[in-house]
């Protein structure tokens, strides 16, 4: 049965979980129309080994598997989306604000930084005056663990 090497286009199913069990990515369908109760089909992720469309320590997981073959990958939070950086939760005045923007917990926004590189932040917190923003990703500062099968080496 082959193997799977650098360099070769695969579809693998995988679950991402944290630290806690809790799912944040799933080729299950499920996870990706987020309902409960449904017929979704599972989706296979297809992508090239070595091409970095994937953490790294995935790719090099995947390497030497045969179809049908799984694993489970661990990535520290340093080599997944790095440590949670207090230094990206900032306050501004909602007079900086746009008028017609009415910004809620949980919220996205795309801001620009100084360097004029698009940044997208999550609102954490608001008051009648302020308004706080996390630019960390969503996942900084988590271990992550990815269960993977090799469903196709194409």
């Amino acid at each position: 049965m082959a193997q799977a090497k650098h360099g070769d286009r695969v579809k693998i199913k995988f679950t991402g979980k944290l630290e806690d069990g809790t799912i944040f990515d799933s080729t299950a369908g499920e996870q990706q129309c987020g309902c409960d109760d449904c017929n979704c089909e599972e989706t296979p992720f297809e992508m090239v080994i070595g091409d970095e469309e994937f953490f790294l320590q995935v790719e090099e997981a995947l390497i030497g598997m045969a179809p049908g073959d799984k694993k489970t990958v661990n990535i520290a939070s340093d080599d997944a989306f790095g440590d949670y950086d207090e230094e990206c939760v900032f306050t501004i005045e909602r007079s900086e604000l746009p008028d017609d923007m009415q910004p809620e917990v949980g919220m996205e926004v795309e801001m620009t930084d100084e360097d004029d590189q698009s940044v997208v932040v999550t609102v954490v917190d608001t008051t009648d005056t302020t308004i706080t923003f996390d630019a960390n990703h969503p996942l900084a500062g988590e271990d992550l663990t990815f269960d993977i099968e090799l469903v196709e080496i194409i």
